[in-house]
């Protein structure tokens, strides 16, 4: 029963240097908020560019070709695919952590804006409603007027 569950076991992911290596340059890529992150994800290409420290990096994902360049070289290899699907899900939790926080800010925005378009209407009902208050005493201080009859004699 015991080598039934060490059978099942799910083995730790083991790369090789240079894979350990590469997907450590892509996580801090990733990390560093100046990096672009672009996709063709119908033709599983994902670009990853730094202008600031020169660095690209282009997955082909259904070819599992990784290119790194940079000012002086530009490397292409074939990897294993269970490394590169590794390496893509770090890239699609990186972008959709980055749309998550556009999206929040956007909403955020919104929101405040709503909330300072309430306030103006409130105001302005509330200005509406004093200036009807006055026009309403003004029309019933003219009736009275007109309703009394001036004696002449």
């Amino acid at each position: 029963m015991f080598f039934l569950f060490k059978f099942f076991k799910k083995k730790p992911k083991v790369y090789s240097k240079i894979e350990n290596h590469i997907y450590g340059i892509i996580t801090e890529l990733l990390k560093v908020s100046s990096t672009d992150i672009n996709c063709d994800e119908l033709g599983g290409k994902y670009y990853l560019s730094n202008e600031e420290q020169h660095f690209k990096v282009t997955i082909l994902g259904n070819d599992n070709v990784i290119r790194l360049t940079n000012t002086r070289d530009s490397v292409a290899e074939k990897y294993d695919k269970l490394f590169v699907e590794d390496v893509l899900k770090a890239v699609k939790e990186e972008k959709h952590h980055r749309m998550e926080l556009v999206y929040d800010s956007i909403t955020n925005s919104i929101e405040k804006m709503a909330e300072r378009l309430h306030n103006t209407l409130i105001e302005s009902n509330e200005q509406n409603s004093e200036l009807g208050n006055q026009i309403v005493r003004h029309l019933e201080t003219t009736k009275h007027v007109k309703n009394k009859k001036v004696n002449l004699n």
